[in-house]
């Protein structure tokens, strides 16, 4: 476990190991939660679109997206207008 000591400022410096190994760069912006006693720190996705790709993907493994989607409204029926 690595320490960081609060400045009079109240800032924190990351240690170099943790900077490497979560490839924190200048800029990048950390997500801060607190869970009870503890304060946790997580990276924000540089992309979230890039973050959420192929988020499970496995349950569309073997799905035409375009036969799917047709099925789909297929099954919500005839439209009424008005």
């Amino acid at each position: 476990m690595q320490t960081a000591r609060v400045s009079r400022k109240h800032q924190i410096v990351i240690p170099k190991r943790i900077r490497e190994a979560l490839d924190i760069r200048p800029g990048d912006q950390l997500l801060i939660r607190v869970e009870g006693d503890r304060m946790v720190l997580r990276l924000r996705p540089r992309s979230y679109a890039r973050h959420l790709r192929g988020l499970h993907k496995e349950i569309w493994r073997g799905v035409e997206a375009t036969e799917y989607v047709r099925q789909e409204r297929e099954s919500w029926g005839p439209r009424s207008c008005g």
